[in-house]
């Protein structure tokens, strides 16, 4: 039960799970949100977007938040030829994943983000530069881990519900994959009740 009332998903009988309920609760500020994380984890990148869903995911993990670690997770996984294993060992035991030394090299600043920006060193840096990593990829990473360092606190510091099975978050991976989060997160929107949508199905119905 989250710690504030969120608007009640139909299909559901209860909240949606982890951010999406929140962004259903205050589509104001899950806009700007939503548009941060599509241009950083599905715009145009040097980066595939698997790659990037993986920094997500481990600044996830590594803040203990289940929901955002399983959701992008399972995005990722989806993008990398449904390799779960892979983003488990991303998770847990990055040094010795089979990814590029460049992403090793950007999950090691993401962590140091996560610990606290000052973490990270000129030597982290220049790490990231030696095995390929451009500024603007640099930039991102730092940006994706602050990001999801936010996302992460505003999920669990409201006591949001995560789903326990894994099919679930395939599905939804699935969805994520074809239609980005904005359009998930609209199309969420337009099925909780709320007084608005209320208002606007019974004027519909007139």
């Amino acid at each position: 039960m989250a710690h504030i009332e969120l608007p009640i998903a139909a299909e559901l009988g209860r909240e949606f799970p982890g951010i999406l309920g929140l962004m259903t609760f205050r589509p104001e500020t899950a806009a700007p949100i939503n548009e941060l994380v599509n241009v950083l984890l599905r715009g145009p990148s040097t980066l595939t977007r698997g790659e990037r869903e993986l920094i997500a995911t481990h600044v996830s993990w590594r803040n203990d938040c289940f929901f955002c670690q399983t959701i992008h997770g399972a995005v990722a996984a989806a993008q990398l030829g449904d390799d779960e294993q892979l983003v488990h060992q991303v998770k847990t035991d990055w040094e010795n994943a089979a990814i590029s030394a460049k992403l090793k090299a950007l999950l090691n600043i993401a962590g140091k983000v996560q610990l606290g920006g000052k973490h990270v060193t000129e030597k982290d840096i220049a790490a990231a530069r030696a095995n390929g990593a451009t500024d603007l990829e640099i930039h991102d990473t730092v940006l994706i881990a602050a990001a999801f360092c936010m996302a992460n606190r505003y999920v669990d510091g409201l006591g949001t519900w995560a789903p326990e099975d894994p099919a679930i978050y395939r599905q939804s991976a699935a969805n994520i994959v074809a239609h980005g989060y904005v359009d998930v997160t609209n199309a969420a929107t337009a099925k909780v009740h709320t007084p608005e949508n209320d208002l606007t199905v019974a004027n519909a119905s007139r």
